[in-house]
């Protein structure tokens, strides 16, 4: 199994920009060849939601309510993902999850993002 890993949340004002970082590994070697990988997210008294994916070809998706605000992007050789994100709004706290092929790998500590003034 795949384990992964969160960073780069914290405290930001309205309109700030975070760049999250996930990097994946596995106990028994290398994690392989993965085809997709994507961001997560969850609000207090919310279920978890899924704001971006990318395939290893480079094809991304996008939640509506992050779309022109979020880029995600991905280093195919260290099987890393990030989450650009910019013009960030209250609406955007949450903790912040990647997983790999949907939601097959162990899920991690997360990162917090806290946007407020």
């Amino acid at each position: 199994q795949v384990q992964l890993v969160e960073s780069g949340g914290g405290l930001v004002q309205p309109g700030g920009s975070l760049r999250l970082s996930c990097t994946t590994s596995r106990s028994s070697g290398s994690v392989g060849f993965i085809y997709l990988m994507g961001w997560y997210r969850q609000a207090p008294g919310k279920q978890r939601e899924l704001v971006a994916t990318i395939t290893r070809g480079g094809t991304t998706m996008y939640a509506d309510s992050v779309k022109g605000r979020f880029t995600i992007s991905r280093d195919n050789a260290k099987n890393t993902v990030y989450l650009q994100m910019d013009s960030l709004k209250p609406e955007d706290t949450a903790v912040y999850y990647c997983n790999v092929e949907g939601q097959r790998g162990a899920w991690g500590q997360g990162t917090q993002v806290t946007v407020s003034s």
